[in-house]
């Protein structure tokens, strides 16, 4: 498997596994894309770590294997950056695998909406992903050694179990104020503000009384309303509001207002203001061939100017499958008329 961040994922929307897949592709291309395939998410996706594990093929070959396969629209290899110590930058690497064939059209617009929901996912730091930069020429895709342990000495002091500590119980005040709704650690017999909440609808409006069964169902949904920074009171005024004359049932009607009329996120104490620089993480497609990066449109079939144009001259030299099954199509017309009669 390959470090987090790097490695093989797999594209949306592929057609189920059969035995005719990849029957257009030439033998070795047909024997890498079958091996990749069969690779879980997160496998290792450099040419020395897949050289090593197909026995038929080295380097060269499985380079030249994952170039005609990035042409023939089943991968593209994208790498993206990521925040490190100070204001350096790191790269991370990864091969966006399709066992159906896509287009250049198809890889553009997949690739951008990957695009758009990783400038809205927050950036993670480099420490996740690497402790050190990738060599320039491939993805280092190999596992981190493990840390060797340190002998135990008599010096050492052994680790001791930390007891469980009890909270002394509190004496009961002689006249016990029931807690408010808007306080938010305040909790009944062990219940949370968002099943306290729904418990107390039916006080305020005796058409949405619900039973403790119904209070527990409902409990995570409210709960999502008050982690998204609103009060209690914000929860119980849009649950009551402009209530229908009657209502039949009323745990499906506030699961439909639950789910309808969640509010957004609210910033919170630790969110960057909005006149602060926020990082911008680009994704750029690579050359499969050389890996030079760029923007999507810029490298159709996966491959820059310069090795396209290789590729196309290497092409035209070689036979292709369509061109093999026409001559031996056309020699079988040949011996069957060269036959007597």
């Amino acid at each position: 498997m390959a470090k987090p961040g790097y490695g093989k994922r797999s594209a949306p929307h592929q057609q189920a596994r059969t035995r005719h897949d990849f029957a257009l592709l030439p033998t070795r291309e047909r024997y890498v894309a079958g091996f990749v395939d069969h690779l879980p998410d997160g496998a290792a996706m450099s040419v020395k770590t897949l050289a090593k594990q197909l026995p038929l093929y080295g380097q060269q070959a499985v380079s030249t294997a994952l170039t005609a396969l990035s042409v023939a629209g089943h991968l593209r290899r994208v790498r993206c950056a990521v925040v490190g110590a100070g204001d350096e930058t790191r790269w991370v690497f990864r091969t966006f695998w399709s066992r159906t064939a896509r287009d250049n059209e198809w890889w553009n617009t997949y690739l951008a909406t990957e695009q758009a929901a990783l400038a809205a996912a927050p950036v993670p730091e480099a420490s996740a992903f690497d402790a050190a930069p990738p060599p320039p020429w491939a993805p280092a895709e190999e596992l981190l050694p493990p840390a060797p342990e340190r002998p135990r000495t008599e010096q050492t002091p052994k680790p001791t179990a930390v007891p469980h500590q009890r909270t002394p119980a509190r004496v009961p005040e002689a006249e016990p104020v029931p807690p408010a709704l808007d306080a938010a650690p305040a909790v009944e017999a062990g219940r949370s503000p968002a099943y306290l909440a729904l418990a107390r609808l039916g006080r305020d409006d005796h058409r949405l009384t619900l039973s403790a069964d119904d209070c527990a169902a409902l409990e995570p949904q409210a709960a999502q309303w008050l982690a998204r920074g609103v009060s209690v009171d914000y929860l119980t005024s849009a649950l009551t509001a402009g209530l229908p004359a009657k209502v039949d049932s009323p745990v499906g009607l506030l699961r439909r207002r639950l789910t309808d009329k969640i509010p957004p996120r609210l910033p919170t104490a630790g969110s960057p203001s909005p006149g602060a620089p926020t990082p911008v993480r680009h994704l750029l497609v690579e050359c499969t061939d050389c890996g030079r990066p760029g923007p999507p449109q810029a490298l159709p079939g996966g491959l820059c100017r310069p090795c396209r144009t290789a590729h196309s001259g290497a092409a035209e030299d070689s036979p292709r499958p369509v061109d093999i099954a026409d001559v031996k199509a056309h020699m079988n017309n040949l011996r069957d008329l060269l036959k007597p009669v």
